[in-house]
């Protein structure tokens, strides 16, 4: 995280401000190198737009620079984001009297309902057939990501102190550095104990390592590398779907509430600041809702 402070210091040596802020995301705030990243390309892009410094900019020029981007929505509603946080942060330090951005409204967001994988999909992904030490690691991190939910920014991140078998739990840090205690699932820790039995220490080449999910290089799995893995054994399993690691986080939601979870219980294990966010995944369900009533109510649906 040294060398990701060091690298935007460099870059936006003139703006003292700037660097100031994302030395605040990164000590207090404790964000994750993705979210700093994020936030300090955001800044800087309107910085070098309107080529003036950030604390000097008007509603005016801001406005100007969001009509001319040609982003999805999305992208916008973020930037005011990061720039209100950014005008928050100076006012507070009294470095700003007003925050420019006090008039600017996000666009509204469409909320797209997320892509889940089925029961039967979610089966064929996970029969991993034990041959290689690979194949010990992948079982045990998908049976993982999907017992948990886990992110897949959370599940590289782990260490093997993380991990508690005997009482089955694993300790995460999410978004902003929020620590969260998740049951494991049975299938998950029988393929953690194989895979830390049968496969971590020769992944590891007589190298050592905190962290649980090992590369061929003995180092540290990346989320890149994670993605690579998950997309060629869907290739191997047949599934045609579309789908991201973030698919699985959506499947562990969707099927806890198909079978009668709490909607709360789920938002505390996805570890979602707001119901609201969580409550997207009451709309997956209502999609089969209507296809459990055509299928089993009397008069449902006309054979």
């Amino acid at each position: 995280m040294k060398s990701i402070f060091e690298k935007i210091e460099k870059d936006c040596i003139t703006d003292q401000d700037l660097i100031n802020y994302i030395k605040f995301l990164l000590m207090e705030k404790k964000s994750s190198e993705n979210t700093i990243y994020s936030y300090y390309n955001d800044l800087h892009k309107i910085s070098v737009f309107t080529k003036k410094k950030l604390y000097a900019l008007t509603k005016n020029e801001i406005n100007d620079y969001i009509n001319n981007l040609n982003e999805s929505e999305y992208s916008i509603a973020h930037l005011i984001t990061v720039l209100n946080s950014f005008y928050k942060y100076l006012i507070i330090n009294n470095k700003l009297n007003n925050n420019p951005m006090d008039l600017i409204k996000p666009p509204k967001l469409r909320k797209n309902i997320p892509k889940v994988l089925n029961i039967e999909e979610i089966d064929k992904l996970l029969n991993i057939k034990l041959e290689n030490e690979y194949d010990y690691r992948n079982k045990a991190m998908l049976e993982l990501m999907y017992a948990c939910g886990l992110r897949v920014s959370e599940i590289v991140e782990l260490k093997t102190t993380d991990v508690d078998l005997t009482n089955s739990i694993v300790r995460v840090f999410g978004k902003g550095s929020k620590e969260r205690i998740i049951p494991i699932g049975d299938y998950a820790n029988t393929a953690l104990n194989l895979y830390l039995e049968h496969s971590r220490n020769i992944l590891l080449k007589n190298k050592t390592s905190n962290f649980l999910f090992i590369n061929n290089q003995g180092n540290k799995l990346s989320r890149v590398g994670f993605f690579k893995m998950l997309k060629k054994l869907a290739l191997k399993e047949g599934i045609k779907k579309d789908f991201s690691p973030h698919t699985l986080r959506h499947s562990f939601a969707t099927h806890l509430l198909d079978n009668g979870a709490d909607l709360r219980s789920i938002q505390e294990l996805l570890g979602h600041a707001s119901i609201s966010t969580t409550q997207i995944y009451t709309h997956v369900s209502k999609e089969n809702i209507r296809k459990d009533y055509d299928e089993y109510h009397p008069h449902g649906k006309e054979v």
